[in-house]
């Protein structure tokens, strides 16, 4: 259920200079070493992709809501067939998750290297490249697709008050089991209490679930 209150949760978010500035520096370094250590694993997964698909592409663009609602591009190594958004449509009735968010278990549309580099979270690694860039922070929200933000409440649109993350606390509690409404709420719950220390506890759980991997599609 819903909280009545939608009040602006601006002075409830840590927008100290210290730990913003201490935040960005730790998305710069940890983003840029990560682009160097897995620079190979990049380059694999790029010639499997091509070997799958040579006519599709290796990395995938797709615009996404950032801060304050301005949109971005933002990269990920390409899981699905080449005509995904078009077959969209076909399968919205399918949609296993509550809100303007879809996700479906079985989507025809992923690729057989697709399941691999979902499963594994591997297709989310070029976001590395956005971090660098700034559009998006190592810990954060999760970026909304604009037709998701076209659905948002105003409750809702403040998830959108900070800038996007990789991970976040909605990725290591429950994912995909978590409804769309609860991911608000725990994204809120993180806007609240975010610190430097939380971050890194936030980095050092998303290392772990990717290890056991779960329940990622």
């Amino acid at each position: 259920m819903k909280q009545k209150s939608n009040s602006n949760l601006n002075p409830y978010i840590n927008e100290s200079k210290f730990y913003l500035v201490s935040k960005r520096f730790l998305d710069i370094v940890g983003a840029s070493i990560g682009l160097i250590i897995l620079s190979l694993l990049f380059l694999l997964v790029g010639i499997i992709i091509k070997i799958e698909d040579p006519k599709g592409k290796i990395f995938f663009k797709q615009i996404r809501v950032g801060k304050d609602g301005k949109e971005f591009s933002m990269y990920k190594f390409r899981s699905m067939s080449s005509d995904a958004e078009e077959r969209l449509k076909d399968l919205m009735q399918l949609n296993e998750v509550s809100g303007p968010m879809f996700k479906i278990k079985s989507d025809p549309r992923i690729t057989r290297i697709g399941k691999i580099i979902r499963a594994t979270s591997i297709d989310e690694l070029p976001q590395l490249y956005n971090v660098v860039k700034g559009d998006m922070s190592l810990v954060g929200p999760r970026p909304p697709l604009p037709r998701e933000v076209d659905e948002y409440t105003s409750y809702d649109k403040q998830r959108l008050l900070i800038v996007p993350g990789c991970t976040g606390l909605w990725q290591v509690t429950g994912r995909n089991s978590v409804g769309f409404n609860e991911m608000v709420e725990l994204d809120l719950e993180y806007m609240k209490s975010r610190n430097l220390f939380y971050d890194i506890k936030i980095m050092l759980k998303t290392v772990v679930v990717m290890i056991k991997k779960s329940d990622a599609y």
